[in-house]
Formats: C-alpha cells, structure tokens, sequence
C-alpha cells in the first residue's frame, strides 16, 4: 500500500492500494518535487465519482502507467470534498485553459504549484501519452513551462474580487431574474436547458419564494412543472425515495446514479415548501421519502449524515437500481410483474435491456402500488449496494438539519425533527471548536481541515431552522457564534465573502466565488444565514453583512439567474423584511402549537419563527414579549417593528399573509 494508507477521506483510501507513489497535499509533497526537480501531478476526485473509477481502474491500477508516473512526477491525490478550497482554484485554472471543467480533474504544475496543463480524464492511452509529453516539455522547454505556469497564476490572481459595489436586488430585478428563468425553461419537459440536466434547487427555491411576494403564475408553474418532472422520472428512486445525481438526458429519465447528500437535502426542503405553498400531495410524498432515504442509507452511527452513495455496483454504474422485465416478474409473478412493468415505464430501453424506473402517473390501486414498490424494494437490498462515501461534512449535514426540521414540523413527522437534532448534536459537539468549525469527521473522530464558507454558512442555516422548530436556545447562540467568525474571518473589501478564513492555508489564489454550484454559494448562503440571524436577534451588524453580501445577485439577476438562485432567494426574504413571528406560551399548551404550526406554515419568503415559554431566552425576538390575557400570543415584525400580537391561528394567518 501507498502513503494514502493512512488517510481518513473514503476518496484517498480507494487509491492506496495502486502501484502510483500517492503523496496528500502536503508541504512535504511540494519538497520532494524540488528536491528532484520535476513537476507535480495534481489528481482531484471524490469518492462517488464515476468517471474517477473509470481512470483509476484504466490508468492509476496499471502498473506501466504508474511506473512513468512515479519516475516523472510526485503525485498527490486530492479529495475535493475535504478540500474545496484547492479543487476551486485549481478547477478555475483547469477551466481557463481548456474552456471546461469536471471530475477526476488532472493539473501538472511546478513545485511551486503553478499550473502549466490541466485537463479532466485522460484514457490510458492518451493519458501515457501526455505524461511524456510534458516530461519531455519539462526537460527541455523549462523556461517556457514555467513561464506559462507563472502567466496562469497572474492573469487569475490579477482578475477582480467578487462582484459587488451596488445594492442587492429589487422587486424590478428578481421579475427580470424570473423572466430569464423563462428564457432557458424547458417547455415540455420542465428544467433549464439541456442535456445533462441538474436538478435546478436554488433556482426553484427563488421561484416559489418569488411566487409567494408577488402572486407570479409563471414562477409557480415553471417550479411545479420541474419540480414534479423530477418527481416522475427515472432521476428519482421510485423505490427507496432520494434523487440522484442529475439525468443525463433533457427529460430526467436516466440518471448519473450517484446520491449526494447535499442534493438531497436541498430538493427535500424545496419539496415541502411547495408542498406548503400549494398543498401538492406528490410534494409531500417526495419530502418525505427524501428524508427517509437520507436516515436509512446515509445516517452513520454517530447520529450524522454521510456524504454520498457511489454510482457503481460490481464496477457497473447503475446496476443496483435497473430492471429487467424479467426479473420484476420473478420477484412479484406474472400478474404483478406485468403490472410493475407497465407502472413504472419498464421496456427494457436502457442499457443491457433494462430499464430505470419512472412513475409517470399517479397509480389507482394505491394499496397494490404499494405492496409491489415495497416488494421490489426488499429484492433490491438484496443486490451488492453501492459504497457509501460516509466521511461527515459539516455543510450537507447544516443543509441536511434544516430540511429534517422543517420537513418533520410541516408534515407531522416529529421523528424527523429528532434526527434533525441528532445530527445537529454531532456537528455542534464534533465539529464546533471555539468559534471554529472542522469541515470533515469520520467514524466519530474530527478530521484536521478547516471549515470553509459554506460550512459557516449552512450549519448556521440549519440551527436557525431548527430553533424555529423546537425553540432551544442553544441552536441561536452556536449560530451566532459562527455567523461572527464569518463576520471576522472571511470578509473582503467590498462586503462580501471570500471561502476560506483569513488564516487558511495560503493557495496560489484565495478562493470566492458567488455564484451558485450545486450547492448554495457560500457568500449567498452567509446571506441568508446573517439575514435570518438579524430578524432573530435584531441585529443591525448582521443585517447590514447580509445586505452588503446580496450584491453580486443584482448583477446575475438578468443574464445569469441560474446561477444566482439562493442570492436570489435570500433577496426574496430580504425585500419582505424578512417576516419574523414570535409565539409565546407554554409548551404543552394545545393553542401555543397551534399558533406555531400556524407561523411555520407562512410562505413569506424568509420567515423567521421563534417559539417559547413566557420569559423565553431563547432568541431576542422572544425578550419582553407575554401571554395576552392568559392566552398565548403570537408577535408579527418585519425590519424589527411588531404589529400587535394575535391569539388566534385564524388571526396570525391574515397577519403573516398581509
């Protein structure tokens, strides 16, 4: 076994049994390249990464290739995940030069780290081929290789910090971001552009929030349509609830099949906002099974949330989730078989001649539909499952709170409130450290990489959420603990946010980046953090932060809204307020939880709900409020100015809907 034998990432340990001499990023790494003179080979990945097992298994198992690899290069092995700082301004480098990004991700650079040639995957051929070329680059044109190393490094350290300078955007620019939605909607099949298709949660957060403000029908039937396109095609797991990756085709039916965490916490917090906004019982459904995906295949047994589950089976991607028409009737017999068959679109078109399931339509026997999914669903955990990538980030896990909280309030799932607490339990006790966050843990022990934006942003994210479900004070106070790191640490000159803190690792460039990936942008999602922060503690700092970190959003709304979805959305609820409901009484009191359910249900976007007893502590927002003639109450503000408080569901619902 290599060097990568000893690390904690699921990634890094894949690799540590090939014949390539695998450094970590490492300063050692970077000193035994001078110390030989040659360049580094920079290999990022991650562990459900599909296209990373086809170049490990072609090219870093074989042990030709591995032998040119070691004789002419140090190469080091990057876990993007653990390292989002270093896959993002090496990505930014990669997609300079070669107009295109993804994963695995290929740099050769000076051991200084300056990136000379970059590239994503390389067959074996091409890939032995290219590892002698720049040799040969490197031995005989140094000055040159250098030299253009050092011309990437400037022209990108050189480019302007992240966009900001105007005001976040208004009521004109979220309708001109709505409108160029429009522009790239699929008509027919619902989602943005073409193939492949990714699910679109940002952007269909920021429509059903822009929808609610403003009553919009386009912004609601463009997020329906995708959201239950989605729901229907092979994309999502009719079996075992969770969606995959993204569809490789333009109308969601074949699927990239690994399962990521933070995608799914997204899509399951989007599907109960819509299902609260127009009651849709397939919303409630996906929200639900989403959720219990996540618990069942994805919880650890330190109570967190593991990060993802592999596209492969048996080195086949796919394979544990496609069916014959065959074997559905050797599982359910003849008769239930063909139904299977017709019900979930099985036609044996894929590849092999099976076929992904999809639901196209509701089913009218509900009981039978039943007993076959669960049937089938027991015969497939039978299969040799995917790996799971089960190292804890403590972003996806505040995302993954956030969706367990509310989706455990709005649908009557206390469970789900539990397990949100449970995961909230860990990062706080495993991953806070005096203000600070550790982005990774594994198997109950912290790893040794800073947290970055993102991490900040969205644990803060999820304990707000889940105080507004629970009223704990101590979701508030770690919140604010972490909101004021941010505050301290990552701010750049122009009010916003760089990813990583002033005393992280220094890179050849500091990474930011405002837009959206497939995850909120951490500046977006700080934003939105800060904002809700702000109504629950009437902070000004905070909301001044917030405002000034909403910026770039004003200059994406136009041409890039697909991009800017959170920033979008955060501005949604800035431009409301946000709405902030404080409900007091006691807790076991009947008329206090029918006041809270009331406020969790509001669809103002943004709304900020805490909850306690007379006296509660638990959040500013709750201090020097009382019961109204014995009766619990509920306080509605905006922008820190209460309106009168109500006692009744019926009258906090015409509150929080003015």
């Amino acid at each position: 076994m290599n060097r990568l034998k000893d690390a904690t990432s699921p990634y890094l340990l894949q690799h540590a049994d090939n014949p390539v001499d695998w450094w970590e990023w490492s300063p050692e790494a970077f000193a035994e390249a001078r110390r030989r003179d040659v360049p580094v080979l920079l290999s990022v990945g991650y562990a459900a990464c599909h296209w990373c097992h086809v170049m490990a298994h072609q090219s870093f198992e074989d042990e030709q290739t591995a032998a040119l690899m070691n004789r002419l290069f140090v190469n080091i092995k990057v876990d993007r995940e653990e390292r989002p700082d270093i896959d993002a301004v090496y990505m930014e480098a990669t997609q300079a030069m070669t107009g295109q990004g993804g994963w695995p991700m290929t740099v050769f650079m000076t051991p200084d780290g300056h990136p000379f040639y970059c590239g994503t995957y390389f067959p074996r051929p091409q890939f032995q081929a290219l590892l002698q070329a720049v040799d040969k680059a490197w031995r005989e044109q140094r000055d040159e290789v250098t030299g253009q190393g050092q011309q990437v490094v400037e022209a990108l350290s050189s480019r302007a910090p992240a966009m900001g300078g105007t005001q976040p955007p208004g009521s004109e620019q979220l309708g001109q971001a709505v409108q160029a939605l429009a522009r790239s909607y699929d008509v027919a099949r619902g989602g943005f552009g073409g193939a492949p298709k990714f699910p679109p949660s940002m952007a269909l957060e920021f429509l059903l929030r822009h929808h609610a403000r403003t009553q919009d029908a386009e912004a609601l039937a463009m997020a329906g349509h995708t959201l239950e396109a989605m729901a229907r095609g092979g994309m999502y797991d009719q079996l075992g609830g969770g969606f995959a990756r993204y569809s490789v085709d333009d109308a969601w039916i074949v699927p990239h099949f690994e399962k990521m965490l933070y995608d799914n916490a997204l899509l399951a917090r989007v599907y109960a906002h819509w299902w609260r906004l127009t009651g849709t019982p397939l919303a409630r459904r996906v929200a639900l099974e989403t959720c219990d995906w996540m618990l069942r295949d994805l919880r650890t047994p330190q109570d967190g949330l593991a990060s993802a589950l592999d596209a492969d089976s048996e080195g086949v991607e796919g394979k544990y989730y496609v069916w014959t028409p065959e074997q559905l009737r050797e599982v359910l017999g003849d008769e239930d078989g063909g139904y299977a068959a017709g019900l979930f679109e099985v036609t044996g078109t894929f590849e092999h001649g099976t076929s992904v399931l999809q639901l196209l339509r509701d089913p009218d026997d509900v009981e039978r539909y039943e007993r076959v999914r669960h049937a089938l669903l027991a015969a497939r955990e039978e299969r040799v499952p995917p790996a799971r990538d089960d190292k804890v980030v403590a972003a996806w896990n505040g995302l993954a709170i956030a969706a367990l909280a509310e989706c455990g309030a709005l649908l009557d799932r206390p469970d789900l409130v539990t397990a949100a607490r449970e995961v909230a339990r860990l990062v706080i006790d495993l991953h806070v450290r005096d203000g600070r966050l550790v982005r990774t843990s594994r198997d109950g022990t912290a790893g040794s990489n800073a947290g970055v934006l993102e991490d900040y942003a969205d644990v803060a994210e999820g304990l707000i959420a889940l105080h507004g479900v629970t009223g704990e004070a101590e979701y508030v106070r770690v919140a604010g603990t972490l909101l004021d790191t941010v505050l301290d640490r990552f701010g750049d000159e122009q009010g916003g946010f760089y990813d990583t803190a002033d005393d992280a690792e220094r890179l050849f460039r500091r990474p930011q980046d405002p837009t959206d990936n497939a995850t909120p942008s951490g500046q977006f999602a700080a934003a939105g953090a800060l904002l809700s922060y702000a109504a629950l503690t009437g902070s000004q700092r905070h909301r001044d932060a917030a405002t000034a970190a909403l910026s770039p959003a004003s200059l994406l709304a136009e041409q890039h809204a697909r991009f800017a979805g959170w920033g979008l959305a955060v501005a949604e609820a800035h431009l409301t307020g946000p709405l902030e409901i404080a409900v007091v009484g006691e807790p076991g009191d009947e008329r206090t939880r029918a006041l809270h359910q009331t406020a969790l249900m509001s669809v103002s976007p943004g709304a900020v709900v805490s909850v306690g007893a007379p006296g509660s502590t638990a959040s500013p927002l709750l201090e020097g409020r009382g019961l109204v003639g014995g009766e619990p109450a509920a306080y509605v503000c905006r922008n820190f100015a209460c309106r009168l408080p109500v006692t009744t569901p019926a009258a906090l619902g015409a509150e929080v809907r003015g």
